[in-house]
């Protein structure tokens, strides 16, 4: 393999497979806030919070971890101020306290923080703006969870990182990634490259995944999966990767490792891998070079829909958990390619609505999906060019499904927001 693709993938893994403590849109917000924080050098006076639809829409109903159950914009934006640590990043609420959390219920009561509807940017937008004492702080994320674009006080501009600085060019290593690459790459990297951040993966989402099965966590999808069905394989694989995101959306402490951005993809994609490589007896090498399958795969079909969306990312997330488990099973690349695309024939354009408990239960049918995926394609069965968005190409079908996630849902993703933070006066029904 060419050393230049070889190193870019290395990296995406390593840039991408990192821990979150929680639902990354409510971090991002703490994470903003408590470097403003930071900068203002104290609490201040009062605090606004501009968001994205799509910022707004994945924190409203998810409790922030660490918090004492609070949920919401406000109370992960006041949290991250109060107590936050920003040089965990993606962990900045690790080290609350109790204090901490009393000190946010106050200041939450005492309308310290207001949040605003920012339109016309980013998807993933966040503006954290800190008053008083005549002192204006002002911090902006945007593209990435934690992808600091500026920081202002009082007019002067202390950091400024824009879309065509060096710092961004991440996704130059993105345009390299197709399937046949992907498993090349899979087969040939050295087990010493990719032992501590696929083994960070396994040993971090499986601990959630097991909090998950053992507490009562929302809906508890993946618990009622396993009481209700029993634990073949196909149960388990959907049932392990539900119950971590049961955990996860309510409230639980325990960091997971992310795909995408996302603590839900992250799971997704590698969980159900790694009960069929344990229900298969794969060697450890095996399950580390599927779970580098599974995990590009997702990256690779989300560099087109990007971070966030009115596209459910877990559909992505079960892509590439379908193609790592073809190559487990000793598929070969039309294999893989096949399971790739009776996966986004069936399940593709599934729309997010925000995180919550119900993304264990969009987890568990994307899960399905991609096993029976493999199933239509082990029996010689795929879905045909011209059936909908399926073409010729596994590439030029991952691209299509791409497109209609990014642009073709725009719409839709402005309706469901409008729905979700009642702007609409009226639903028709008919």
């Amino acid at each position: 393999m060419d050393e230049r693709v070889y190193q870019s993938y290395l990296n995406i893994l390593k840039e991408e497979l990192i821990p979150a403590l929680g639902c990354t849109e409510p971090i991002a917000l703490a994470y903003g806030a408590a470097i403003a924080r930071k900068v203002f050098g104290s609490l201040p006076e009062h605090m606004d919070v501009y968001c994205s639809g799509n910022i707004i829409k994945n924190v409203k109903s998810v409790t922030v971890p660490n918090s004492g159950g609070m949920r919401g914009i406000e109370a992960a934006a006041v949290l991250g101020a109060v107590g936050g640590c920003p040089e965990k990043k993606l962990e900045v609420l690790e080290g609350t306290t109790k204090e901490d959390q009393e000190k946010t219920k106050e200041l939450l009561a005492q309308h310290f923080c207001t949040c605003y509807l920012e339109e016309g940017v980013e998807n993933l937008y966040i503006r954290v703006e800190m008053r008083g004492d005549g002192h204006l702080v002002k911090v902006t994320l945007s593209e990435k969870h934690t992808r600091i674009e500026q920081v202002e006080r009082d007019g002067e501009i202390l950091f400024s990182c824009q879309k065509e600085d060096a710092c961004e060019k991440k996704d130059d290593a993105r345009a390299l990634l197709n399937v046949k690459d992907i498993l090349a790459f899979a087969q040939e990297v050295k087990m010493e490259d990719i032992e501590e951040v696929i083994g960070r993966q396994i040993e971090m989402n499986t601990a959630i995944s097991e909090e998950g099965l053992k507490n009562h966590y929302g809906a508890e999808v993946g618990r009622t999966l396993l009481a209700a069905y029993g634990d073949d394989i196909k149960v388990r694989a959907k049932a392990k990767a539900a119950a971590g995101s049961d955990a996860r959306m309510n409230g639980c402490a325990m960091p997971v490792v992310i795909n995408s951005g996302s603590g839900n993809q992250g799971m997704t994609c590698s969980l159900p891998v790694i009960e069929f490589a344990k229900e298969l007896k794969a060697s450890k090498e095996k399950m580390y070079r599927a779970l580098v399958v599974s995990n590009l795969v997702a990256i690779h079909q989300k560099k087109y829909i990007g971070s966030l969306s009115a596209y459910c990312g877990a559909v992505s997330a079960a892509c590439g958990a379908g193609a790592a488990i073809t190559y487990l099973y000793g598929g070969d690349y039309e294999a893989v390619s096949r399971t790739i695309t009776n996966t986004i024939a069936n399940m593709g354009g599934v729309v997010c609505d925000g995180a919550k408990s119900s993304c264990a239960a969009k987890i568990a049918s994307s899960v399905d999906a991609a096993i029976m995926a493999y199933t239509l394609e082990n029996a010689d069965h795929c879905f045909k060019p011209g059936e909908g968005l399926v073409q010729e190409d596994v590439e030029d079908t991952i691209r299509n499904m791409g497109y209609v996630g990014r642009v073709g849902m725009k719409s839709t993703d402005v309706t469901i927001l409008k729905l979700m933070i009642d702007q609409e006066n009226e639903v028709d029904n008919k």
